[in-house]
C-alpha cells in the first residue's frame, strides 16, 4: 500500500504533550504519559495539520484495542442480533455481558467512552491551536476549522449514541480540572452535534486532496442522520434530497452505488463513489509493526490455520441474521422470518465430516458477501469448510464474518498480511456511512412524510442493485480459486407501499440487510424504539442455536443505553461531595 501522509497514524503518546493536556484531562480519561511537545511548537499550520491528522486518527479507537474506536462491532453488532460474541467464553470474557443485555458500569464502558473523548480532545485541541495560528491562510483555517468541527460532532455522536443522556457536551474551552468537573450530562446533546455538522456543511469544499477526508458533503449526511436519530424526518430530507442530487465525494466523483454490493469491501474499490466517509487503513507503509493496518476487527476473522488471518472467530454473524436474507420464491422479496426453524441450513449440529447440503431455497445474495456459511464460496478461499474455521460453535454459531476480510490475492498483492504478534492486518476502508445509507435515510423520511411512492423508488434502487448481476458474480469473482458453488439468488422490487407501516416495516428490513455486520444494527433499533421487542425475539430465538442466550433478558428505558463508567463519575465530584456527572436510567 501506497504511503500517504494522511494515512499515517499519529499515537497519542508521540503528539500530544503536557501543555495539551486540557483536550484529555487525566482524572477525567485516564490517558497514558503524554509526550514531548509543547503547545506552543504546535500552533502552527504544520503543527496544526498534524494534530487534525491525529484526529482522525482516532476514529480507530486506542492503538492495539478492539473495542474503543468507530467501527461498534460490539455497540452496534454484537449488543444487537446480527453477530454473536464468538471464540470461547472466557477469551475476552468482558464483552459477554454486552451481548446479553448485563452490561455493568465498568469493563468495556471506560474503554468505549476513553476513545470516543480521546477524539473530541483532539478535534478541541485544533480548534484551540487555530484561534493562535498566524502562519494560517483564510482558505486553510476555514477547511481545517470545519474538518475539527466535523470530527467534534462524530465523537460526540458516538459518544450519545452509545451512552444516551450519560454522555456530556465536552467544549473547547475545558482545559482544567476544574473545568472538567463542571462539565454535566442528562442534558442533550443533539443541538451542539447538528451545530458542528452544520458549520463543517458549509464551510469544507466539495473536493480534498485526501479521499480519507470529511468533505461538505460528508458533513450534510451526517447532519441528516443526527435529525433522523431525533425523529427530525421534515428537517432531514431536504438535506438528504441534497445529497442525492448534487453531493460527491472527495474527488469529485457524483454519489453512486457500486453495480457490485461487494466492491465496497474490497481494497482495490475502498474509497469509491459510494464512499460518504471511512476510517482509512494501510498496510506496509513503512509505520512499523501494521500501526495503521485494522486494529478494532484484528480479531474478527475466521480462526484456526489455514482460515483467512487465522484468528480469532470474535465477531460472528447470528443465526438470525443469516435466515434474514431468505427471499420468496415467487416474488424474490424478503420473507421477514428471521426465527424460521426451518430457515437457512448450518451445521450447528453436525460433526464437521458430516456430509452437508447448503440450502436450497431463495436467497438475496448480499447474505454471502456478508457471511461466510459452509459449502459456499468464500471469497478466493474455496468453499467455507464449516466448523473448521470457528473456534467454538456452542458460543459463536456456525458462521464466519466477510465484509472486512480480505482476500488471498489481497494478501499476495501485499494489501493484507500480519501484525506483529501475528493477528491479521489490512488496508481495507471500514465504511462508517455508505451512500446506500443516505438512500435508506431518505425512503424513511419519504415515508415518515407519507410521500409512499417516493419511498418505494428509493428502497428498490437499493434492492436492485442487491440482485444485479454484478453482485452475484463478485461472489466469486475475486481472485482464482472461485471453485465453490453459490447459492440460488432472487430479489425482487417493492409494487407501490400501500401504508405508511408497510414501507417502514419494509425499510427497516432492508437497512438490516444492507448494513448488516457494519456497526448500526443496534442504533437503528433503539431510534425505532423497538430494541426490547427485537432482542427479546432474538435471544429466545438465537438460544436454540447458542445456549448462553438462555439467560439474556433486554430491559426497557435501561438497554437502550450503556451506563456510564463508574470512574467518570467519581472524577466529577466537587468540593461538597455531589457528583456534576449523573448515571443512566437503571444502573
Amino acid at each position: 500500500m501506497k504511503k500517504n501522509k494522511f494515512f499515517i497514524k499519529l499515537s497519542l503518546s508521540s503528539l500530544l504533550l503536557a501543555g495539551i493536556m486540557g483536550a484529555c484531562k487525566e482524572e477525567f480519561l485516564e490517558l497514558g504519559p503524554v509526550g514531548v511537545y509543547s503547545e506552543a511548537a504546535l500552533t502552527n499550520k504544520k503543527g496544526i495539520e498534524g494534530m487534525l491528522i491525529a484526529a482522525y486518527a482516532a476514529l480507530d479507537g486506542r492503538p492495539e484495542t478492539q473495542t474503543t474506536g468507530s467501527t461498534n462491532w460490539v455497540w452496534g453488532s454484537v449488543a444487537a442480533d446480527d453477530a454473536n460474541k464468538g471464540t470461547e467464553p472466557s477469551d475476552f470474557n468482558s464483552i459477554n455481558p454486552i451481548e446479553l443485555y448485563q452490561q455493568t458500569a465498568g469493563g468495556e464502558m471506560g474503554a468505549k467512552w476513553n476513545g470516543v473523548v480521546d477524539g473530541i480532545g483532539m478535534a478541541n485541541q485544533v480548534i484551540r491551536a487555530l484561534k493562535v495560528a498566524t502562519d494560517l491562510s483564510e482558505a486553510d483555517a476555514k477547511r481545517i476549522e470545519g474538518e475539527a468541527r466535523f470530527l467534534r460532532g462524530f465523537f460526540h455522536m458516538e459518544g450519545r449514541k452509545v451512552f444516551g443522556l450519560g454522555f456530556p457536551w465536552i467544549p473547547e474551552t475545558a482545559l482544567t480540572t476544574e473545568d472538567y468537573r463542571a462539565i454535566t450530562n442528562q442534558v442533550e446533546i443533539w443541538p451542539q452535534i447538528e451545530a458542528d455538522f452544520k458549520f463543517a456543511q458549509d464551510n469544507l469544499p466539495g473536493t480534498l486532496t485526501d479521499r480519507g477526508r470529511a468533505n461538505k458533503w460528508a458533513a450534510a449526511s451526517f447532519l441528516a442522520k443526527a435529525m433522523m436519530f431525533q425523529n427530525k424526518y421534515s428537517a432531514a430530507l431536504p438535506i438528504l434530497n441534497d445529497v442525492m442530487a448534487n453531493g460527491t465525494n472527495t474527488q469529485g466523483n457524483k454519489y453512486a452505488l457500486n453495480p457490485n454490493f461487494g466492491a465496497n469491501f474490497r481494497i482495490a474499490t475502498k474509497n469509491s463513489a459510494e464512499t460518504i466517509f471511512a476510517i482509512q487503513y494501510a498496510h506496509n507503509d513503512g509505520a512499523g509493526a501494521n500501526a495503521n493496518a485494522n486494529w478494532e476487527n484484528n480479531l474478527n476473522f475466521p480462526h484456526n490455520a489455514g482460515a483467512p488471518g487465522g484468528c480469532c472467530g470474535f465477531f460472528q454473524p447470528s443465526q438470525a441474521l443469516v435466515n434474514s436474507y431468505m427471499t420468496d420464491a415467487a416474488t424474490g422479496l424478503p420473507t421477514m422470518t428471521p426465527y424460521a426453524a426451518n430457515g437457512v441450513t448450518s451445521d450447528y449440529k453436525q460433526r464437521a465430516t458430516d456430509p452437508f447440503t447448503p440450502y436450497a431455497g431463495t436467497l438475496d445474495p448480499r447474505l454471502d458477501h456478508t457471511v461466510g456459511r459452509r459449502g459456499i464460496q468464500y471469497l478466493d478461499y474455496g468453499p467455507h469448510p464449516g466448523r473448521a474455521w470457528i473456534r467454538d460453535i456452542n458460543n459463536g454459531g456456525p458462521y464466519s464474518p466477510k465484509k472486512n476480510v480480505h482476500s488471498q490475492a489481497e494478501q499476495s498483492g501485499g494489501s493484507a498480511g500480519t501484525g506483529a504478534w501475528g493477528q491479521p492486518a489490512n488496508a481495507l476502508s471500514f465504511p462508517l456511512m455508505r451512500y446506500s445509507d443516505v438512500i435508506l435515510m431518505a425512503a424513511e423520511a419519504e415515508a415518515q412524510a407519507g410521500s409512499l411512492s417516493k419511498a418505494t423508488d428509493h428502497v428498490n434502487i437499493v434492492r436492485a442493485r442487491a440482485g444485479s448481476p454484478e453482485t452475484i458474480a463478485g461472489i466469486t469473482n475475486v481472485g482464482t480459486n472461485t471453485t465453490g458453488p453459490v447459492g440460488n439468488y432472487k430479489v425482487g422490487l417493492y409494487a407501490n407501499f400501500g401504508s405508511k407501516a408497510q414501507a417502514l416495516a419494509a425499510i427497516m428490513e432492508e437497512r438490516k440487510l444492507e448494513l448488516a455486520m457494519e456497526g448500526h444494527r443496534k442504533f437503528d433499533l433503539v431510534r425505532w424504539g423497538i430494541a426490547d421487542v427485537v432482542l427479546n425475539n432474538y435471544a429466545a430465538f438465537e438460544k436454540t442455536y447458542v445456549p448462553k442466550f438462555v439467560n439474556a433478558q433486554f430491559t426497557k428505558n435501561q438497554d437502550e443505553y450503556m451506563p456510564v463508567p463508574e470512574r467518570v463519575i467519581a472524577t466529577s465530584r466537587l468540593a461538597n461531595g455531589t457528583f456534576n456527572l449523573k448515571q443512566n436510567i437503571g444502573y
